[in-house]
């Protein structure tokens, strides 16, 4: 937890959820930096992923490895971010909590459809549309025992920000308080 009670949040979902956007509009809110995880993504993956082609987990480690030192570093200066990471695979969350065991998680969530047509309409600096069924093919549900918030994605932006922040403030609310 950050000095404010807040804990380190990772916004996360497929290509196209709205994770750039609910995530800064809910640093706003919040009044925490808002860091999107795909600067942190390594020249290499951004070239793969331009060509279409998926980036596999050796791809993705030393990316969750930034993104894992990025939520400690700001937790060590006793400060909250909010990162935008797309935190698919459980294995990938668990490498996040490595470094910063009390993330919350802020999951995007929303039909393919829906999530096709954003895609579409939108011009993404190197994830193109075609790599959406795969991601979603690899996503694999947050569990139980996942400190997590589930978000709809029919909702707008600005109404996604407003139920994050009532679930992170009810998250940092002790008991009976």
């Amino acid at each position: 937890m950050s000095s404010n009670g807040l804990p380190p949040m990772v916004i996360m979902g497929v290509s196209g959820s709205g994770k750039s956007t609910v995530g800064e509009l809910l640093g706003q809110r919040l009044g925490v930096p808002f860091i999107d995880g795909d600067d942190l993504h390594p020249a290499a993956n951004k070239a793969k992923m331009r060509t279409g082609t998926p980036l596999n987990d050796e791809d993705r480690r030393p990316w969750l490895q930034e993104i894992g030192r990025t939520l400690a570093a700001h937790q060590l200066d006793g400060e909250v971010v909010i990162v935008a990471c797309s935190a698919l695979k459980r294995r990938y969350r668990d490498l996040l909590r490595e470094h910063a065991p009390d993330v919350l998680f802020l999951h995007l969530q929303g039909a393919a459809d829906t999530l096709a047509a954003r895609m579409a309409a939108r011009n993404h600096e190197f994830m193109p549309a075609a790599l959406l069924a795969s991601q979603l093919a690899a996503l694999e549900p947050l569990e139980a025992d996942e400190r997590h918030v589930l978000l709809d994605v029919l909702r707008s932006p600005a109404e996604l920000a407003d139920v994050a922040r009532g679930a992170v403030m009810k998250s940092t609310t002790p008991p009976g308080a």
